[in-house]
């Protein structure tokens, strides 16, 4: 076992109990910050790939801007912290059996994955090539994606303010 294999196992470990932790902590913040714990663990992937201007993209973006935004988002609404009630056994054991599917059809699935011969000039100059491919060919979608975040913003945050409006002419 490689030092290599060993570090993906870890990132692997840590992005999937992020991802667990996620789903099954009751608040919002703390689900938010096991979100982090996932996208930092998957960048230290992007790294073992030799793609770390994807993993640096990936900590920027989704580690910092979309988590601020998500706390954003939870303090501009009014965000009641209702506890679900918990699920019956059957339904966790039903939950299990088919995560535990799902993981054995992946394994068959990759287990005999021929991917053809590895890329050897794949990661020389990788940010050039991601530069003069989203610059000149993307360059359009990439502002469209731009505007439409823009307009997402501006929106949400307008749907705060009527809130507040609204709250305050009731009292």
């Amino acid at each position: 076992m490689s030092g290599e294999f060993l570090v993906f196992l870890v990132l692997a470990l840590i992005a999937i109990a992020g991802g667990i932790l996620m789903i099954n902590l009751s608040q919002v913040v703390h689900m938010v910050i096991a979100l982090v714990f996932s996208f930092i663990s998957i960048a230290g992937i992007y790294v073992l790939l030799s793609a770390e201007f994807v993993a640096a993209v990936q900590i920027l973006i989704y580690s910092g801007a979309i988590t601020i935004i998500m706390l954003f988002g939870i303090m501009l609404t009014r965000h009641n912290d209702k506890s679900e009630p918990k699920t019956s056994v059957s339904k966790q054991i039903l939950i299990i059996g088919g995560i535990a599917i799902f993981a054995v059809t992946m394994y068959f699935g990759i287990f005999d994955l021929d991917l053809g011969n590895q890329a050897t000039e794949l990661h020389v100059e990788n940010t050039k090539q991601i530069g003069i491919e989203l610059y000149s060919k993307f360059v359009i979608p990439f502002e469209l994606m731009s505007v439409v975040l823009l307009v997402a913003l501006v929106g949400a945050i307008i749907l705060a303010k009527r809130d507040d409006e609204k709250e305050a002419n009731k009292e």
